[in-house]
């Protein structure tokens, strides 16, 4: 029997068989450990400034070595910042991953598309393997494809807010337009949430807050692990068709006994 090749995705020419990425922030460092292994994450970011304040070894002391380390730009409100902190996370030995968060905006935190398509050039310049976190927009989108950029990554909600996918519709035509990976992050706050994000056709999802905040952090760490491969393989599969009039039967209407 052939063997059927692992389900894989690739970021900057790393290749990664899971596609749930989770975010450290909020969590107390004794149980950063737990959620990665629960969740079985091959990704997790790291906030420098975090890193700064509790002290680089203290932190990866709770990250599991084959974990790759997503440093993010947390606290950049324009480009140049944001390539400062990128630049510092690399002299920290964290790598050359990096996810390009500009945010200006203190009511909101919406990201700023422009700066970020910015600091995507100027780091993927650098030879940095750029995440870059954007509202989504199909121009903005195409800019950071064109700057370097290594996927995108659009917001589902405004970030911390638990809301799920509120914008559904824009990120399915980056999904349908864009030939990079659609790593949907900010705002998932259910694995249902996360379960269509990848039946929609989402390379990978993010999370932190749903997971940081819930009250048993390890199983909910393990049911958006499930939630995120069930939704792959119903998307690998091929979703059922949907009849927008009439129905149909799943069982034959004839044959009956009587006939």
């Amino acid at each position: 029997m052939e063997q059927k090749a692992q389900d894989t995705f690739t970021l900057g020419g790393h290749e990664f068989t899971s596609r749930f990425i989770l975010g450290s922030g909020k969590y107390s460092l004794d149980l950063i450990k737990a959620a990665v292994e629960h969740a079985g994450a091959q990704i997790i970011t790291l906030a420098v400034r975090r890193a700064n304040e509790g002290g680089m070894a203290n932190i990866l002391d709770y990250i599991p070595e084959h974990v790759t380390l997503l440093p993010n730009t947390s606290g950049a409100r324009n480009a140049e910042e944001a390539v400062r902190i990128a630049r510092l996370s690399r002299e920290l030995g964290c790598g050359d991953f990096v996810k390009v968060e500009v945010i200006h905006d203190s009511k909101y935190l919406l990201p700023d598309n422009y700066e970020t398509v910015k600091a995507t050039e100027m780091l993927a310049r650098e030879g940095f393997i750029v995440m870059p976190y954007m509202y989504p927009d199909l121009n903005a989108a195409r800019d950071m494809a064109n700057a370097g950029a290594a996927c995108i990554m659009p917001l589902g909600a405004p970030i911390g807010s638990n809301k799920g996918i509120c914008t559904k519709e824009f990120i399915r035509i980056l999904i349908d337009e864009m030939d990079l990976p659609i790593i949907i992050d900010a705002g998932i706050g259910k694995p249902s949430q996360a379960c269509e994000a990848m039946e929609m056709g989402a390379a990978a999802v993010m999370a932190n807050t749903a997971i940081a905040t819930a009250g048993d952090i390890p199983a909910m760490a393990r049911a958006f692990r499930s939630a995120i491969e069930a939704g792959r393989t119903a998307y690998v599969a091929g979703m059922g068709r949907v009849m927008d009039k009439g129905a149909s039967a799943s069982s034959p209407l004839t044959g009956f006994l009587q006939d």
